[in-house]
C-alpha cells in the first residue's frame, strides 16, 4: 500500500504562532510589538528580498533543458535551488505568522490589564460593577460552605468613588444566589476585588450577596438555555452519575457529576467525555447529516446543514474558547480520517492552530489546547497506518476503533503524566469499551433534551433510553478504576517526563510492525491485562521501613501510621473515599486497628467509606466536639453500617498498637459551638471544630511525630501552657499550612521535617507564605502532597529519611 504523503508546509507556521503567543502573553504590549516588528522585518526579507534582487538583476527564470537536466533523471523539476526556495518561503511565512501572534497576544494581554480594575484589585477595593456573564455559574464545594464561580465581562465599575466604563474580564466567586444567572445575562453586583493570577483576568471579585439581573440574554441565548435545561430535565429520572453524564456528553456540563465518579473517569482516561470535545461535535454532525440524507438533502444543502449544526453545537456548549477549540479539532479529525484526508487533515490542523491562537492567544498556554492538538495530530498521523496494520488480521472497523484511542493516548501520555502524576494503563481498553455507548448516549440525549422542551414525559422516556448506554459508560469507568493496576504513579519532574516522552517515542517507532503481527500483539495485550488486573506493585512503593505516609488526598488530611505486620492506624481520611482507599491499597493495608478522626470537617472525614471498603477496621475514635453536625452524623452512619464501634478521644490518654505508642495532647478544653475565628490568609472562617482537633504525639522506633489536625492558635496555646514536651522529628502542619499558626508552638517542636497535606491549586491559598517562612525559620525540610504526592517517612540504617511518590 502506497503511503499518502503528508503536507507539513504549514506546520512550522502553526508552531511559531503557538510559541509566539505563549511568550507574548507574558510581555508588555511594547515588548511584544517590538518583537513583532523585528520578526515582520525578518519575515518580509526572507519572502521578498531574493525576488526583488532577482528582478533588479534581471535574471531569467530557470528553464530545464536536456543539457541541464540531472543525470539519469529525465524531466527533472528544477535545480537544488528550488528546494532552498521552498524552505525559505516556509520559514518566512512562519516568521510572519509569529509576528502577528506576538502583536495580538501582547495587545490582548495589555487590554485586559488596562483600566482601573487591576489597580483596584491590588488595593483589595470594594466595588460595584455591571457586566455580562460569559460563562454559566458553576457550584463548587468549599471547606465550610458551597460557593459559585462564574466569569463576568465588566462594563462599568464604581470604586474609590470613581465610576468608569471598562471592558475587563473578571472571575466572580459568590454564593448560591449566582446560580440564577445565565450565560449572556447582564448583571449588577458588588464585592471586594482581589488580584488575579495569570494574564487573562483583570481581577477576582468576591461578591457579597446575590447579583441583580439587569437584563436577560437575547432570544437566541435564552432558547439555547432552554434546550440545556431540557437536557437536565430529561436526565433527571436517572441515577446521579448517569444524570450528570448525559448533559456532559451533549453540552459539556459536568457540574452535577459526583466527585468520586469524576475521579474514576480521570483514572480510566475517560475525562474527555465529561467536557466538550471534538468527538461530541462529530457525533452530532454525523447524526444530522444522516437524517438529512435520509430526507433527500444533497450537495450544497448538506454543506449548509453541516454549518448550521456546527453553529448550534457551539452555542449549545457555549461559545467559549475551549468549545471553539473542540469544534475545530473535531472537524479536522473527521476530515483526516476520511478517505484521502490524511494529507488534507494535517494542513487543516495547522490552519486551525494558527486561527485559534490568533483569535484567542490564551489558548497557547492552555493544557486543554495542548492535549486536544496532540490527540488530533496523533489521530491524523498514527491512527491510519496503525489501523491498516491491524486490518491485516482483524475487521477494519474494529482496527479503527482500537487505533484512534491508542494513537491519542500514546501522544498525550507525557502531558497527562506531567499534570496528574499518573499514567493510565486502562485508558485504551476503557475507551474501546465505552466507545459503542458514547454515540447513542450523545445523540439520544440531545433528542431527549429537545423533546423535553416540548413535553417533559416524552423527554423523560427518551432520557431513560439514553440512560441505558450512559450506565454502561459509568460502569466502564467505575469498574476500570477499581482495578488494582488501573494507573501507575509517575514522577512529575522534568527528567522523569522527558524519559516518559522518550519511551512513548520508542513505542511509536515500533508500534506499526508490532500491530501487524497478530500473535505478538495479542501477547502484549495479555501481559497488559495481567499487569492491570494483578499488578506486582509500584516500583519502590511502599518504601522499605516506612513509618508514616501522608497520602495525597487533595485538599484534606489522610495519614497512615505503620503498626507493623500490615496493620495500620489511620489519622483522618481526606475528602474523597477513592483517594484514601487507593493510598491504603498501595500500602497493602487490609487491617486498620484504629481510625482517628481529628474533627468532623468534610476534608477530614468524607473519605471514611474508602477506609472501610473491604478492610477490617477495629475502632473509630473521634473529636469530642460533634460539629459540624452533618459530618458527625455521617460518621455515625458509616460506622454503624460497617459495624465498627465509635469512641471519643480524651486529652491525656495513652495508647499502644503494635510498634506505635501515642498520647493525646488535645483538645484540653471543649470549645463552645459558637466560637469563631477568621483566618488571616484567606476569607475562610475557622471555627470551634478546628480548635477541637485531636492532637497526637506519636512515638515509633524512637522517632516522634506530632499530628495536629486543623488545630489553630487557641488550641496550640492551650497545649503549650500544659507544659507538654513538643520536641519531635516530624511535624504535620496544622490546617494544611494556613496562616493560623502559633509561632511559639511551631518553633518549640524543633522538627527536622514538616509535612503539609494540601490540595493543588486550592482556593484557600494554602500553604500560606507566612507559614512556609516559619518552617524556614525552624530549619525544617518541607514536603507537600500537592507537589510530592504520597510522602513516606522511613527509617533506614538508624536514620530518618523521606521518600516521595513523585
Amino acid at each position: 500500500m502506497t503511503r499518502e504523503p503528508l503536507d507539513l508546509r504549514l506546520a512550522p507556521a502553526a508552531l511559531a504562532s503557538w510559541g509566539a503567543a505563549a511568550l507574548g502573553l507574558g510581555w508588555t504590549p511594547g515588548q511584544a510589538l517590538a518583537a513583532a516588528a523585528a520578526m515582520l522585518t525578518l519575515g518580509g526579507g526572507l519572502l521578498w528580498l531574493p525576488s526583488a534582487l532577482q528582478r533588479r538583476q534581471n535574471v531569467p527564470r530557470f528553464v530545464p533543458s536536456p543539457a541541464t537536466a540531472m543525470p539519469g533523471r529525465s524531466g527533472s523539476s528544477g535545480p537544488p535551488a528550488a528546494g532552498a526556495g521552498l524552505l525559505r518561503r516556509t520559514i518566512g511565512a512562519a516568521v510572519l505568522v509569529a509576528a502577528g501572534a506576538f502583536a495580538i497576544a501582547g495587545l490582548r494581554a495589555g487590554a485586559v490589564q488596562a483600566g482601573p480594575i487591576p489597580d483596584l484589585a491590588r488595593q483589595r477595593a470594594y466595588v460595584e460593577v455591571t457586566g455580562v456573564a460569559t460563562t454559566d455559574p458553576v457550584r463548587r464545594e468549599g471547606e465550610f460552605a458551597p460557593y459559585v464561580i462564574a466569569r463576568l465581562n465588566v462594563q462599568t465599575v464604581l470604586g474609590r468613588g470613581v465610576a468608569t466604563k471598562v471592558r475587563s474580564p473578571v472571575l466572580v466567586i459568590g454564593d448560591e444566589g449566582w446560580l440564577d444567572v445565565r450565560f449572556g445575562d447582564s448583571v449588577a453586583a458588588a464585592g471586594r476585588l482581589q488580584a488575579a493570577q495569570g494574564p487573562d483576568l483583570a481581577g477576582v471579585l468576591i461578591t457579597t450577596g446575590a447579583p441583580e439581573v439587569v437584563e436577560r440574554a437575547g432570544w437566541l441565548y435564552r432558547g439555547i438555555s432552554t434546550v440545556r435545561a431540557g437536557l437536565v430535565e430529561a436526565a433527571s429520572v436517572l441515577p446521579p452519575a448517569e444524570r450528570a453524564l448525559v448533559p456532559a456528553l451533549v453540552d459539556g456540563d459536568d457540574s452535577l457529576m459526583p466527585p468520586e465518579v469524576a475521579d474514576d473517569f480521570r483514572t480510566t482516561g475517560l475525562t474527555h467525555l465529561l467536557a466538550v470535545s471534538g468527538a461530541n461535535l462529530t457525533l452530532v454532525l454525523a447524526f444530522a447529516l444522516f437524517i438529512a440524507r435520509w430526507c433527500g438533502v444533497r450537495a450544497q444543502g448538506l454543506t449548509w446543514l453541516g454549518l448550521v449544526t456546527v453553529v448550534f453545537f457551539v452555542l449549545l456548549a457555549r461559545p467559549e474558547p475551549s468549545v471553539l477549540r473542540a469544534a475545530a479539532m473535531g472537524v479536522v479529525a473527521l476530515a483526516g480520517l476520511s478517505a484521502g484526508g490524511r494529507r488534507r487533515g494535517m494542513r487543516a490542523l495547522s490552519v486551525a492552530v494558527i486561527v485559534l491562537v490568533l483569535f484567542d492567544p490564551w489558548l497557547a498556554r492552555s493544557v486543554g489546547f495542548l492535549l486536544s492538538s496532540l490527540a488530533t495530530a496523533g489521530i491524523l498521523l498514527l491512527a491510519p497506518p496503525w489501523r491498516d496494520a491491524m486490518a491485516q488480521w482483524m475487521p477494519r472497523i474494529l482496527a479503527e476503533a482500537v487505533a484512534v484511542p491508542l494513537a491519542a493516548q500514546v501522544v498525550c501520555t507525557p502531558v497527562v503524566a506531567a499534570i496528574s502524576g499518573q499514567v493510565s494503563l486502562v485508558a485504551v481498553l476503557a475507551n474501546l469499551a465505552a466507545a459503542p455507548a458514547v454515540g447513542p448516549t450523545t445523540v439520544v440525549g440531545l433528542v431527549a433534551g429537545l423533546a423535553a422542551v416540548l413535553s417533559e414525559p416524552v423527554g423523560h422516556l427518551l432520557g431513560h433510553v439514553a440512560g441505558v448506554s450512559a450506565w454502561w459508560i459509568v460502569s466502564v469507568a467505575t469498574r476500570g478504576a477499581q482495578l488494582a493496576g488501573a494507573s501507575v504513579t509517575w514522577p512529575v519532574g522534568g527528567l522523569a517526563i522527558t524519559a516518559l516522552a522518550f519511551l512513548c517515542a520508542v513505542l511509536i517507532s515500533v508500534m506499526r510492525p508490532l500491530l501487524a503481527r497478530r500473535y505478538a500483539c495479542l501477547l502484549v495485550a495479555a501481559v497488559l491485562v495481567v499487569a492491570v488486573v494483578r499488578p506486582i506493585g509500584r516500583l519502590g512503593w511502599p518504601p522499605d521501613g516506612w513509618l508514616l505516609v501522608a497520602c495525597d488526598v487533595g485538599q484534606g488530611d489522610g495519614l497512615v501510621l505503620n503498626a507493623g505486620h500490615q496493620v495500620a492506624v489511620v489519622v483522618d481520611t481526606g475528602p474523597n473515599p477513592e483517594l484514601i482507599d487507593s493510598c491504603l491499597t498501595r500500602l497493602h493495608i487490609d487491617d486498620v486497628a484504629l481510625v482517628v478522626l481529628t474533627h468532623f470537617h468534610a476534608d477530614h472525614v468524607n473519605g471514611l467509606p474508602g477506609v472501610l471498603n473491604g478492610r477490617q477496621v477495629t475502632e473509630i475514635e473521634t473529636s469530642p466536639l460533634p460539629d459540624p453536625p452533618q459530618g458527625a452524623a455521617a460518621v455515625a452512619t458509616w460506622a454503624a453500617q460497617a459495624g465498627v464501634p465509635v469512641t471519643v478521644a480524651v486529652a491525656g490518654e495513652r495508647r499502644t498498637v503494635g510498634q506505635l505508642h501515642w498520647q493525646v495532647l488535645g483538645p484540653l478544653d471543649e470549645p463552645a459551638d459558637d466560637v469563631e475565628t477568621v483566618s488571616s490568609d484567606t476569607h475562610e472562617e475557622g471555627s470551634a471544630p478546628n480548635n477541637a482537633s485531636v492532637v497526637m504525639l506519636v512515638e515509633v522506633q524512637g522517632y516522634r511525630f506530632l499530628l495536629t489536625g486543623d488545630a489553630e492558635p487557641e488550641e496550640e496555646d492551650d497545649i503549650l501552657d500544659s507544659g507538654a514536651d513538643l520536641r519531635v522529628d516530624v511535624l504535620k502542619a496544622a490546617h494544611h499550612g494556613s496562616a493560623d499558626q502559633d509561632p511559639d508552638f511551631v518553633l518549640d517542636t524543633a522538627a527536622a521535617v514538616a509535612l503539609i497535606s494540601v490540595g493543588a491549586d486550592n482556593d484557600y491559598g494554602h500553604p500560606a507564605p507566612e507559614t512556609l517562612g516559619l518552617f524556614t525559620q525552624l530549619g525544617a525540610h518541607v514536603y507537600r502532597t500537592d507537589l510530592d504526592g504520597d510522602i513516606a517517612v522511613v527509617s533506614r540504617a538508624g536514620q530518618l529519611a523521606v521518600v516521595t511518590a513523585r
